[in-house]
This record gives C-alpha cells, structure tokens and sequence, in this order.
C-alpha cells in the first residue's frame, strides 16, 4: 500500500444512494462504461482520475471484458451452474452481464446480483430480471457472516453445490482498517467445495517495477482524495492474500489482459491497463480415501 491518508469511505461499506451531489462508486464506474446513469459530480470525480490517467475507461473496458472470460470459464469448463455476483452496479451493455454470458455455457443458470447501491438495485431488478433465474438483490459485501448467509441470497443459491463468486472491482474500494483479506477468508470459508472465486483489484507494482508504481501512486491519491474516497493500489503480494486457501487456476494472478485473452491483441498494452490484477481461484473438495476393508485374521 502507498502511504496516503485513507479518505472517506463511499465504496463497499457506505453507498451514496440517491444523493446526487456527491460521486458514486457505480456511478463513475457507468460513465466510464460509457453508461447513461450519472450526474455532475460523477464525472467531475472521473475526470480527476482522468488527469492522471486519461485511458481509465479503457481499464473498466477490459476488466469488464475479463470477468466475462472468467464466467465463460466457470460456467464451461469449471461446470457451474449458479452465481453470487457481488458489487454488480449498474447494468451497462446489453447481452454482456454475467447471467447473458453465463447462460451461452450453462442454459438454465441461476444467478444473483446484489450491490449495497439501492439505486443499482432499482435499475437492476427492472434490466435484468428478465427471468425466474435471474435475480438483482440489496446486500453489502461486508455484511456479517458474509453474503453467503443472507436469507434473500439462500433463497436462490444452494450452499450445497458449487457456485462461481464474483467480486470484480470492489476489494480496492475496501480500506485496509476493513480487513479485505479477512473478509476474503470468511467467503472461501463458507464457500461451499469445488466453488470458484474470480477477484480483481487495482495492483501497486512496487519494486517489481517503479516507473508504473508512480503511476500506481498517484492514480490512488486520484481515487482517494480527489474524488471517490477509495480506490486503493495493492501489491501483488496483497493481492495473493485474498485467494489463501484457494488453488489459483492458470495462468495465476495476473494482468487481466494475460488471463486467456481472447486473441492477439490490437493495440499496445496501455499503461493504466497494467495496473490492475486478477485471478480466478478454486476451492478443491479434499480427497476422500476409499478404505480397504481389513481382513479378518485367519
């Protein structure tokens, strides 16, 4: 972590809600989308973010983009069949959200939105509730015992098979007095066996590599205290704490733009592009010895 004093919180644990006269997290994460759903204040905070970084809305692009991969993975290949997407925010684009991309895999997913953003709630429930299997619910993620515990998750998701957990884009938005690493912890605790855990988070290269570290360093001053009031750079090594207890899939933690991209890419990477990690983690079921019956003694 750089050493900036922390703002005020206005992520995961205190949503602006209707007040339109300070920056939203899902807000600014819409605009930079491209979304409709905005005001005044949101982009005056995106705009500051802008002045250090003037791409940033192509690093929400791409990790929109990789959270599809990382669905399209799960529900294909890892053969889940329900999802818990946590922070969800705004729809934005249409046939892209994670029920849409999980649905071409998996036909008949069930899959829960939530967000502690009523306002998300509202927009979500008339956007995406488009079927019985799809649901947009009101949670928070640091919410005690874990979302994995809410009675509206549970009525949807069955904590006896295993479920794909998203939490894309919000633990950078969790200050380190919260814990993220522990709250990570209670999540794969309840997660039941041979679940999968697709994380992202803004990424502090460090001594790894200091011209991109200045970057880091004051595009979270951007986000902290010009703006939104989070928005924190970890390392990598952070950043691996969130997935303890968890077997990181290949090809590990990484640029987003490396975890199985969909083909070559177009341009050069950009360098706000490099700042941001993520991985997809899997909660291997223990082995189960079969036990030889023991022969009686002759």
């Amino acid at each position: 972590m750089t050493g900036h004093a922390p703002g005020p919180v206005t992520g995961a644990r205190k949503p602006v809600g209707v007040d339109t006269s300070r920056p939203s997290i899902s807000r600014v994460y819409d605009y930079s989308l491209g979304g409709k759903d905005h005001y005044p204040a949101d982009r005056a905070a995106f705009e500051q973010i802008q002045r250090v970084a003037p791409r940033q809305g192509d690093v929400s692009r791409m990790n929109r983009r990789w959270q599809q991969r990382a669905v399209r993975y799960m529900a294909g290949v890892g053969r889940i069949t329900q999802f818990l997407d946590i922070g969800a925010g705004l729809p934005v684009f249409a046939n892209q959200n994670t029920h849409e991309i999980a649905e071409l895999e998996s036909p008949g997913v069930e899959v829960v939105y939530i967000d502690n953003d009523p306002v998300c709630g509202a927009h979500g429930r008339v956007m995406l509730e488009r079927n019985e299997r799809t649901h947009y619910l009101d949670g928070d993620l640091l919410e005690k015992n874990t979302l994995l515990e809410n009675k509206g998750v549970l009525q949807h998701i069955d904590m006896t098979r295993p479920l794909g957990l998203l939490i894309c884009g919000l633990l950078h938005h969790v200050e380190d007095r919260l814990d993220p690493v522990g709250v990570m912890r209670e999540y794969i605790d309840r997660a039941p066996e041979g679940s999968y855990i697709a994380i992202t988070n803004f990424w502090d290269p460090a001594d790894e590599d200091p011209e991109p570290h200045d970057l880091a360093v004051r595009l979270e001053h951007a986000h902290v205290e010009m703006g939104l009031g989070s928005g924190w750079y970890r390392t990598r090594e952070q950043l691996a704490e969130y997935f303890k207890g968890l077997e990181i899939l290949e090809p590990g933690l990484v640029q987003l733009e490396d975890w199985w991209p969909a083909g070559p890419p177009t341009r050069p990477r950009l360098p706000e592009e490099r700042l941001m990690l993520g991985g997809v983690g899997y909660k291997r079921p223990p082995i189960r010895r079969l036990l030889s019956p023991v022969e009686d003694d002759e």
